[in-house]
């Protein structure tokens, strides 16, 4: 019987995909949709878990608005019209975590739609502060997909003549992608969740043609890193338009409040001044009256 001997360069490789398929054992992943749970039916919940513990939680509502074009009635001529898009209560979501980079991928209708927000923490200023965002987002479409797109036109001009014929050609072309360009958005402290109620709108640039797809999203609450408490978020880090329109509703209290005291006070030194100036005696208004005092 022969022995089987290894030599040292072969065990390199072997201990790394030994290594490989214990961490990949290891970091187990766990991806769930929860939207079913939210009161709102526009609101989408994302948890994302490894090992047990949850390490990128999700939610908000979000609309896509996508230019597409359309062939006139004269057969020649594209006219625009706008697809309007949301997120169905049943995508697909996949996840990724990191130290400090982390991903999420929601697809839905076949894979006919594709959402994903890339995650970002870094160092913010000299002293050493971190803060996370959101470094990119994307959003692929296929506009050969009727439920949104009706009647659009999806035929694309080859410009290259084909030998030996040298005719043009046009190839059906249904799928595109918007992406953001230098993105940093939701910007918020390393260790906080980011809230915002009220709707923040970006723009994506379409590979279709350059257009320009709109991402509307409210409602919204995500932490993609440094989740202390599985399925919960860490204190939230308000957006300045909640923190404007909190201020606005309760500044019309403050001064309310302020105003209420100003007249107590104010009410309160007269009362004060009228009991002080009762027991003193009144001087004469006649002045013939001081002869005979």
């Amino acid at each position: 019987m022969k022995r089987i001997r290894f030599k040292s360069s072969d065990l390199g490789p072997l201990l790394l995909c030994l290594l490989t398929a214990a961490a990949r054992t290891l970091a187990e992943q766990e991806v769930e949709n929860l939207s079913g749970l939210s009161p709102n039916p526009d609101k989408d919940i994302f948890v994302v878990r490894e090992n047990g513990t949850t390490c990128l939680m999700a939610e908000f509502a979000v609309r896509f608005t996508v230019p597409y074009d359309v062939l006139a009635l004269n057969g020649i001529d594209l006219i625009t019209e706008q697809a309007s898009i949301s997120l169905p209560r049943g995508a697909q979501i996949e996840g990724r975590c990191g130290s400090s980079e982390a991903e999420l991928r929601v697809s839905w209708s076949n894979d006919a739609y594709t959402f994903r927000l890339f995650f970002l923490k870094e160092v913010h200023d000299s002293k050493g502060n971190e803060v996370w965002k959101i470094s990119k987002m994307q959003f692929v479409y296929d506009t050969s997909e009727t439920t949104h797109f009706i009647n659009a036109y999806n035929r694309e001009w080859d410009a290259s003549p084909r030998p030996p014929t040298g005719a043009v050609t046009a190839r059906v072309t249904g799928k595109h992608t918007a992406s953001s360009h230098r993105l940093s958005a939701l910007v918020t402290p390393a260790g906080r969740s980011y809230e915002c109620m009220a709707t923040q709108t970006l723009t994506l640039i379409s590979s279709d043609h350059q257009k320009g797809v709109t991402v509307s999203m409210a409602d919204i609450q995500m932490q993609p890193f440094d989740i202390k408490s599985d399925f919960m978020f860490s204190e939230a880090y308000k957006c300045i338009t909640d923190q404007r329109e909190q201020l606005e509703e309760t500044l019309p209290l403050i001064l309310g409040l302020i105003l209420g005291l100003i007249i107590v006070i104010t009410l309160s030194v007269y009362h004060l001044h009228q009991k002080m100036t009762a027991h003193q005696p009144q001087l004469p208004r006649d002045r013939s009256m001081y002869k005979n005092m």
